[in-house]
């Protein structure tokens, strides 16, 4: 009975994905509910004189045992209930079956509900294996794509993994023809809510949806259940079939073509919407409830309407109409074909999805022999099965859990759209910096489509290379390309900053022809400069310089060690990544260089954490979140997880790693602040950083961050490198640096939080220019993860996650790793080429020190790109906005934060009444009454024994100590030996 009310509850409301506890009253009635998910804590005491108190922790009114009757917690999706004048607990047993029992919902169910998989096989619509590479030209396909993503996924059934992160153009800033779907960053949870375990939480998440009109939310009744299910939104050919001539009570469907006049130009396409508006409202008036949006037929004449375009401007047309619940839009499409799209598909309001040409196109890859061993069936089957994983991974990340729920969310922030394009088509949806119109679009699909019909004589007949993912020479710009990298190399390994020089002009001018936002700007020419004698020097400049968090593991040990000695030496950071760090870096080598990781990372806190891993850094980094692969966790294959590796990290050799989504059980900036106290107590002499992914609202956390009492928050860009993860994430989650990081600098400094944290930034800085860019948008420290890696060899042939990279720096093979040439002079000679180049730049704008520069905006100029037509839309003044706030106010960091340790249990008690054991290593025993007030507890006790007696610690029960009442949150974490 009670599964028949939650099916029904389902098909009206849509899931609630939390996190959320909710209290409520009438003042009769008091209760609380918890989400589904369980993921909030919430804990009760009922005591013996009828008193129940609730909160998020025990201990916030002190009981005496002896009158507590029984302790609980609210349970996952359950609800508490206290009714004052009946004087008692109504339980979720009986407040669910006293509404189940309303009406005979399983009944109704039973009777109107209907699984697609029953309805009787229809004929589905022939593709046209003649004209394949045509259709594949009109709709962008390339090689790459075909083999790089459309194979591995038809064949092992997984959303391909790539490396090295994205170093290609923004799509409104390539010269080549986009997608739509390009112009769109996925949005992620990042402290305010968190992701979801995709993998360990599978219990939780949905694939399946339904289909059909959605009926009255408060007013159940037997045609509430007449839904269609569907076991995945990505439907084959056959499916679609069935839908399309569905003959069953209560569902009717019809098709609307998605195609305009191509010669048309911009008034066919935007003729074509109004007409498709028409359609589908004199569909619903006539009793449809499917609406079925058909790009097939498309031909010289007729080109395709962009499929995200035409979905969702009939989702708000709908809406602004008041019949969107009347109807499921269910897109037939040869556009879409990877995780991305469908995504958006989703995101933006069709319920379900048919690539056909995709599925079309791995039927023509087999019968050519391109795909081998595996059948046409199980290839479509394989590629359905990677699509639903990869949104289910994709809709994870901002904490939903089923696909019925992300359906309509526009969980998207627009990079390079204008504003009348997302008014009319994609309302609500956040663009920040302008963009294409619809004339640009329009060209877009016109290039496209012109290229595959065309009638000039010897027409070329195949497919774009493509070259998204690995550069080739007539393709897509990117940052890092043969001729940067033999430069990068050769000025570093032969100490040549002439060289050097030519390397950055090279970058520089790309970065301002097509690649970056920065690369828009220009410096203002009415500074006075000042000799570059009185700018500070590049020893003081080197030590703001941080290596990424590349873990041991994903790169070799002598890579990795290389690093970190080359950022001892100049008084920099190295970062350990995720993964821990083997003890024996902890100590100087003979001739006095240091292997020891300044920067230790803390994530899932699964790898290699421990106490001793803690003591030994000078900077504490919490890996909220990261830039090539937000909202989820990192990866590691398990062909890399050699013995060594998995010694360090306390795992299992040959086992693939994949950790949680970072810090998983982060559900507040409050949750936030006390893991930053906790790993301040685990080591008061390092700061605390909180890494950050630029996203839409970043400042608003960072802000938290700053009154979590942090000392360092990173604002890190989507295009950072990676060793492994799903090339979804990689391109497409996240948004470049300069909009997180201007977002934060303005955001802090207009709640005069500025002064008390550093804000440092990273994601594909490369030349001197790139990092004075970044300090005048408001960053005050810089990471550098990539051109590193390319200093000492990296020639970025993007197969870290293969293992097989073949100059040993992306690879744990013994044999590879002897190819390994790279040596720490060659980094010193890039950190301390960059800060003389950005000492070249401070000198001709006038500022003598990098804290003069932090958020000077108003040197910067936006380039003219009136002519280009893509660019000439943008507009990237509101980047350049200066709070107007006194002088007085700090726009760098300047004040230390008071992380309070002096209140702390430990200071004021523990560590003396441990001496005797700190120092001699006498037993001590203890007893000692606690509250909730204690947040933490422990602690740095056990970070004083670690620094006294390595990660061995103190013999067992050396310390004793014994305490009566409610802890805090934090109870002996990361202690040394419990």
């Amino acid at each position: 009975m009670r599964k028949g009310l939650l099916r029904i509850s389902q098909l009206l409301d849509g899931t609630w994905d939390g996190p959320a506890a909710i209290a409520f009253t009438d003042g009769k009635i008091i209760g609380a509910s918890l989400d589904r998910n369980g993921l909030r804590p919430s804990r009760y005491y009922v005591t013996k004189d009828d008193m129940i108190v609730l909160a998020s922790e025990v201990g916030v009114l002190e009981i005496e045992p002896e009158n507590v009757a029984y302790k609980e917690r609210l349970h996952p999706g359950r609800m508490l209930l206290v009714d004052t004048e009946a004087g008692r607990i109504v339980t979720d047993d009986e407040l669910k079956q006293g509404m189940a029992s309303a009406h005979p919902y399983r009944q109704w169910i039973q009777e109107y509900m209907g699984n697609l998989e029953e309805l009787p096989d229809a004929p589905k619509v022939k593709g046209d294996s003649d004209n394949i590479i045509q259709r594949q030209q009109a709709f962008g396909y390339t090689h790459e794509e075909l083999l790089k993503t459309l194979e591995p996924m038809g064949k092992n059934g997984v959303d391909p993994v790539g490396a090295m992160g994205n170093d290609t153009s923004l799509a409104v800033l390539s010269e080549n023809p986009q997608l739509l779907y390009n112009y769109f960053k996925q949005l992620f949870a990042q402290v305010t809510n968190p992701p979801i375990d995709a993998i360990r939480e599978e219990i939780i998440t949905a694939s399946g949806t339904t289909i059909g009109s959605e009926k009255n939310l408060i007013k159940p009744e037997p045609s509430s259940c007449q839904r269609l299910r569907i076991k995945s939104p990505i439907l084959n050919s056959e499916e679609l079939a069935k839908l399309r001539c569905i003959d069953k009570e209560g569902y009717k469907s019809t098709t609307l073509p998605i195609l305009y006049k191509v010669e048309d130009g911009t008034t066919g396409l935007e003729k074509a919407m109004n007409e498709l508006f028409l359609a589908a409202d004199t569909a619903i008036v006539e009793g449809n409830n499917l609406l079925i949006l058909s790009d097939r037929g498309i031909n010289q004449e007729d080109a395709a309407i962009p499929a995200l375009l035409a979905v969702s401007g009939l989702h708000h047309h709908l809406i602004r109409e008041g019949t969107r619940t009347k109807v499921s839009l269910i897109l037939e499409s040869g556009e879409p074909r990877e995780v991305h799209h469908f995504a958006l598909l989703l995101g933006y309001g069709a319920s379900a999805i048919n690539p056909y040409l995709a599925i079309e196109t791995l039927e023509d890859m087999i019968n050519r022999g391109y795909i081998t061993e595996i059948t046409v069936k199980d290839a479509s089957k394989n590629y359905i099965k990677a699509s639903t994983k990869g949104v289910v991974k994709v809709m994870s990340k901002m904490g939903i859990s089923t696909i019925q729920s992300y359906s309509g969310a526009q969980i998207f922030e627009a990079i390079g759209i204008h504003q009348s394009v997302i008014d009319k088509y994609f309302t609500w949806t956040p663009s920040r910096i302008g963009g294409i119109d619809i004339d640009a679009i329009v060209k877009e699909v016109e290039l496209r489509h012109k290229r595959a019909f065309t009638e000039q004589e010897g027409r070329d007949e195949t497919l774009d290379s493509g070259s998204s993912l690995q550069w080739r020479h007539d393709g897509e710009e990117h940052l890092f390309n043969p001729k940067s990298i033999y430069y990068l190399q050769r000025a570093c390994q032969n100490s040549d900053y002439g060289l050097f020089k030519e390397y950055s002009k090279l970058l520089d001018d790309e970065a301002r022809k097509t690649c970056t936002l920065r690369g828009m700007f220009k410096f203002k020419n009415n500074r006075k400069p000042i000799p570059i004698d009185e700018v500070e020097p590049v020893e003081a400049i080197c030590r703001r310089f941080k290596t990424g968090a590349m873990s041991f593991g994903s790169i070799s040990r002598e890579a990795h060690e290389c690093l970190a000695i080359a950022m001892n030496r100049i008084g920099g950071k190295s970062n350990t990544g995720e993964g821990g760090e083997d003890p024996a870096r902890f100590l100087p080598d003979a001739n006095g260089d240091l292997r020891r990781s300044a920067i230790k990372q803390v994530a899932s806190g699964r790898f290699g954490v421990t106490s001793n891993y803690l003591v030994n850094a000078d900077e504490i980094q919490i890996k909220m979140a990261q830039g090539a692969k937000p909202g989820e966790g990192g990866q590691l294959p398990g062909r890399k997880v050699y013995p060594w590796v998995a010694q360090v990290r306390g795992t299992t050799a040959g086992v693939g790693l994949i950790s949680p989504p970072p810090h998983h059980d982060i559900y507040s900036i409050e949750d936030l602040a006390e893991l930053i106290h906790d790993l301040k107590n685990a080591n008061p002499q390092a700061r605390i950083n909180v890494k950050l992914v630029s996203e839409v609202g970043v400042g608003t956390i960072a802000a938290g961050v700053a009154k979590g009492r942090a000392d360092v928050v990173l604002i890190s860009g989507y295009d950072g490198g990676t060793g492994a993860s799903p090339r979804t994430s990689m391109r497409h989650a996240g948004l470049p640096w300069e909009l997180g990081l201007t977002e934060t600098h303005q955001t802090l400094v207009l709640n005069q939080l500025r002064d008390r944290i550093v804000v440092e930034t990273d994601g594909k800085l490369m030349t001197g220019r790139d990092v004075v860019i970044a300090t005048l948008l408001g960053a005050e420290e810089y990471g550098f993860a990539t051109a590193p890696l390319v200093a000492i060899g990296c020639v970025m042939m993007r197969v870290c996650n293969l293992d097989t990279c073949p100059v040993g720096v992306a690879t744990q093979n013994p044999e590879l790793r002897k190819n390994f040439k790279g040596k720490p002079e060659y980094v010193v000679n890039l950190m301390r080429y960059i800060a003389q180049e950005m000492r070249e730049v401070m000198a001709e704008l006038g500022f003598r020190t990098i804290n003069e520069m932090v958020g000077r905006t108003d040197v910067l100029d936006v380039c003219d790109a009136a002519e280009h037509w893509k660019k000439k839309g943008l507009d990237l003044t509101p980047l350049l906005y200066q709070p107007n706030l006194p002088d007085t106010v700090g726009r760098y960091c300047s004040i230390k934060q008071d992380h309070r340790l002096d209140k702390s249990l430990d200071m004021q008690q523990l560590l003396d009444i441990c001496k005797p054991a700190l120092e001699k290593g006498e037993p001590v025993e203890a007893r000692l009454n606690i509250r909730n007030i204690n947040r933490v507890v422990g602690t740095i006790l056990g970070s004083e024994v670690t620094r006294r007696y390595g990660g061995q610690g103190l013999p067992e029960d050396t310390i004793k100590l014994y305490f009566e009442g409610s802890a805090g949150k934090a109870l002996e974490p990361l202690f040394p030996r419990e």
